[in-house]
């Protein structure tokens, strides 16, 4: 069966030298041991815990892609650190026979940047509209941090995209992690590819989705039900007075 994605895997092909820090990633080592991470449905998610490696990963994978480190569209040239890793000089994205229209990386913790370069670039005097237009036509600062990140989906997301998000519900509630759930599903039906880093049990419950964990030991394509995610949260919920009680015994 022809793989119809946008992008449809990752492999390392050139050898990492041993004296760079790269190589003794877990991510790195891992993903050389599998030969090839490959994709298959529309929505990908990576998860796991903080270190596991899983933001490196598809920060390699936005910048081989074409986007910008610090996020925002293929447009995007901005820099205000050099903190990404070189992990994109060694990583070969494995492309699908279609090309999409559309595509964006968000980051959490530096869409404040994109917002800030969309206000500079707004500044200069244009014949075109202002790139505030295609983000539901205010400034991103003037919204709350939540707000800013489902207008970006809602108005700048416009289907037959790649969208490759970092930890989107770091700024959002769990009714608004729904809403942003719906929209994924809203622009899926138009053709487009999300790959995700999260620890979200709401966004990991999209259905149809493959979830991969990544641990110090291996990359493991996951049930949802399966992951520590869903499990320790149902636990959680399910007898909280009991789980705080253990949590906080002395």
């Amino acid at each position: 069966m022809i793989n119809n994605l946008y992008v449809s895997g990752l492999r390392i092909d050139e050898e990492i030298p041993k004296d760079n820090y790269i190589s003794k990633l877990p991510v790195v080592a891992n993903l050389l041991k599998m030969g090839e991470l490959r994709f298959d449905k529309r929505v990908t998610f990576f998860v796991g815990e903080n270190g596991t490696g899983k933001s490196t990963l598809l920060e390699a994978l936005a910048v081989c892609s074409g986007f910008n480190a610090e996020g925002g569209t293929r447009n995007f040239d901005f820099s205000t650190a050099e903190t990404h890793s070189k992990l994109c000089d060694y990583l070969t994205v494995i492309k699908g026979i279609k090309h999409p229209r559309d595509g964006y990386f968000l980051r959490a913790e530096s869409f404040y940047n994109v917002a800030s370069n969309i206000d500079e670039l707004d500044k200069i005097p244009a014949a075109a509209p202002k790139i505030s237009a295609s983000y539901g036509g205010k400034s991103l600062h003037n919204q709350s941090h939540g707000e800013s990140f489902l207008t970006l989906v809602e108005h700048r997301f416009g289907g037959n995209g790649l969208y490759i998000l970092d930890e989107p519900e770091a700024a959002l509630s769990p009714k608004s992690q729904m809403k942003l759930l719906a929209e994924i599903d809203r622009l899926v039906g138009k053709n487009s590819q999300f790959i995700i880093a999260t620890h979200s049990p709401v966004l990991l419950a999209f259905p149809n989705a493959e979830i991969f964990v990544l641990s110090g030991d291996a990359i493991t394509l996951t049930p949802y039900k399966e992951t520590v995610h869903y499990t320790m949260t149902k636990n959680f919920l399910d007898n909280p007075d009991r789980m705080i009680k253990y949590l906080l015994e002395k």
